[in-house]
């Protein structure tokens, strides 16, 4: 079975009792749609535990952009501030978040930071997959500039990963087609404000609010359905 889910945000516990709820094994797949880290007391102990799945694939998101971005500018000690701007974003991010993560990424050993940024540089920051004549589109924030003629190779990289999408229009026509997204949370989207996943005029929405009190959900590809795991 292929799943999956999005929006981990350091919450390991729960991300363990989804795999054992999915009875997850080396035949099955994971899709995670981004945002393993931040938030969540323990990010860098989620991201190294996916990098160690041979079986997932993971599709980056604006966090884990951020914690790229940083380690990118600054070194892999985060402490080579060149000038102010980035000082501040800097503080910006761990007041979004980012602390934890920070923390667990400066105690890590160099080679293991290193790994780390390798990995959220090499991953693809969208898939397709199908099924049963569907298209399922995946990226951690959906498509922003969207628009139906264009080929998803022409998008910037923050197309996929910033910005909110429009979950009450139809972006593509072809009703066999699905964009999977996470990055906004459902009860955001839901008109009964549940954290449960979203599924209208071609969106299907995951990110179900786990670090926030809501659930940690994973949707099967080949059977549509959904397993939850609460906070």
């Amino acid at each position: 079975m292929r799943y999956i889910t999005s929006d981990i945000h350091g919450c390991k516990k729960q991300y363990l009792e989804l795999l054992e709820k999915l009875n997850f094994s080396d035949q099955d797949h994971l899709y995670i749609l981004g945002d393993a880290i931040d938030r969540g007391a323990e990010s860098i102990e989620v991201l190294q535990y996916i990098m160690k799945q041979k079986n997932v694939t993971y599709i980056p998101g604006n966090h884990d952009y951020n914690l790229y971005m940083f380690i990118k500018e600054l070194g892999l000690g985060l402490d080579n501030f060149k000038n102010n701007g980035i000082k501040w974003g800097f503080k910006y991010w761990q007041c979004d978040g980012g602390l934890p993560t920070k923390e667990g990424f400066l105690a890590l050993l160099e080679d293991e930071r290193k790994e780390i940024y390798d990995f959220i540089k090499n991953a693809s920051v969208y898939k397709e997959i199908e099924h049963e004549g569907k298209r399922y589109i995946l990226s951690h924030a959906g498509i922003m500039n969207f628009q139906e003629e264009k080929l998803l190779e022409e998008y910037s990289y923050f197309d996929f990963i910033n910005g909110r999408m429009d979950y009450d229009t139809r972006y593509f026509q072809d009703e066999n087609t699905y964009i999977v997204s996470g990055h906004t949370p459902t009860f955001y989207i839901r008109k009964d404000r549940k954290p449960l996943v979203f599924q209208e005029k071609g969106h299907i929405a995951i990110d179900c609010g786990c670090v926030y009190g809501g659930n940690l959900a994973a949707f099967c590809i080949e059977t549509g359905k959904v397993t939850y795991v609460k906070r």
